[in-house]
């Protein structure tokens, strides 16, 4: 099993910036995808950003430019830096990963196995 803890989360106002931060423990393997989905109200929950052990990134057109998704050096920790921020950025912030891919990370929801409890993002206008 793996466990994702998310924090970071908060409110901004439009323009603002936010950073966060994503913890894996427990059977984690040296092959895998983490990304940022994203949920709000009433929508789709869609991806923000992935990447892999490799450090391959994908990212989703409406947030290219302002967010930036990272690893530290133990690859335990991913973090998602979000400036910028407009008020439809508003929404719950998932952490995901899933184990044993080679090809380039996919902001598939399907795809992902573990899901952290979410962070929210709240940005006023």
């Amino acid at each position: 099993q793996v466990q994702l803890v998310e924090s970071g989360g908060g409110s901004v106002h439009s323009g603002g910036s936010l950073r966060l931060s994503c913890a894996a423990s427990g059977n984690i393997y040296s092959r895998y995808w983490m990304a940022w989905f994203r949920q709000a109200p009433g929508k789709q929950r869609e991806g923000v950003a992935a990447i892999d052990n490799l450090g391959r990134t994908a990212s989703a057109e409406s947030v290219t430019g302002r967010f930036t998704i990272s690893q530290d050096n133990t690859q335990d920790t991913v973090y998602l830096q979000m400036n910028n921020l407009r008020p439809e950025d508003t929404a719950l912030y998932y952490c995901a990963a899933v184990y044993g891919y080679y090809t380039t990370p996919q902001l598939l929801a399907s795809k992902y196995m573990y899901w952290g409890q979410g962070a929210q993002v709240t940005v006023g206008s």
